[in-house]
């Protein structure tokens, strides 16, 4: 099995930390991971893709990355995450490429999709409808408004957020992962958010305008949308809302149990439905 190399990759003034398998002259695979993850999240991904020829590469973000950490709130607009997706694909000389995000890393991927349909062979969005989906079920569906209550907890001034998870040993910020994570997973995440992390994820909540609301427009490139029907973050309704954003190919699939945590805890059931998206054959 190929094994993940860790890599940096320059962006403007910041140094991002990667990881990256398969042959380089392969079709470039971006990875983006969520919130609070890390490039490791994508592990078992990186692997399936290194296997079938891909230039798989996994980045921790804007925020998580010591080289890319900036202190100001507003550093983290989404046209700045945009723009580092962006200059990744640069960086590693690939004009167009595969885009894979789960979580905030699924916004990216979406917003990134809508604004720069140009620069992608495909899209793929982990547990995260598209933005406006999202926002429509946020003003119309009870449901959704209870599972996103802990984004305005996370905007609260004072970094409060940050004192709580991190209070008694990080266990609130351990009960995030619902035990869908392996404890020495669990670990060294809490280990690395403790350590500056945890700060620089938030502060991608934080950037967010007063309506929470993420800018998308229509999405014109092949769109795989997977999500796990036991997720606590995304309910069904934006889930099913999102076909409306896409006018290209597009398959939606339920994970029938999965959790919010796909990349790590549901890689058998991602991988199959990944790699025949990016190849063209779903």
């Amino acid at each position: 099995m190929p094994t993940a190399t860790a890599t940096q990759l320059m962006v403007g003034p910041y140094t991002f930390d990667a990881l990256t398998a398969g042959p380089r002259d392969g079709e470039l695979v971006l990875l983006l991971h969520g919130f609070p993850e890390f490039a490791d999240c994508w592990t078992e991904e990186i692997h399936a893709l290194a296997q079938a020829g891909y230039q798989a590469v996994a980045v921790d973000q804007r925020g998580y990355s010591p080289g890319a950490r900036p202190e100001a709130v507003e550093e983290y607009a989404i046209d700045k995450l945009i723009a580092d997706v962006i200059g990744f694909a640069d960086a590693l000389g690939a004009e167009r490429f595969h885009l894979v995000g789960h979580d905030w890393g699924g916004m990216v991927a979406w917003a990134l999709a809508s604004a720069h349909p140009e620069r992608l062979h495909t899209l793929s969005a982990l547990s995260t409808p598209h933005p406006h989906a999202l926002y429509r079920a946020l003003n119309n569906s009870s449901d959704q408004q209870e599972r996103s209550k802990y984004v305005e907890d996370f905007r609260l001034p004072g970094h409060i957020a940050e004192q709580s998870m991190l209070a008694h040993d990080a266990a609130g910020l351990q009960a995030v992962y619902r035990g869908a994570l392996s404890e020495q997973q669990i670990q060294s995440n809490v280990r690395r958010l403790a350590d500056g992390a945890l700060t620089g994820g938030l502060n991608w909540y934080r950037a967010l305008s007063a309506d929470l609301q993420v800018p998308a427009g229509e999405i014109t490139v092949p769109t795989l949308y997977l999500w796990g029907t036991a997720d606590r973050a995304s309910g069904r309704e934006a889930a099913e809302l999102t076909a409306e954003y896409v006018k290209a190919p597009y398959r939606f699939v339920p994970l029938e149990g999965a959790p919010h945590w796909l990349p790590e805890a549901s890689a058998d059931q991602v991988i199959p439905f990944l790699l025949p998206h990016l190849a063209g054959t779903n």
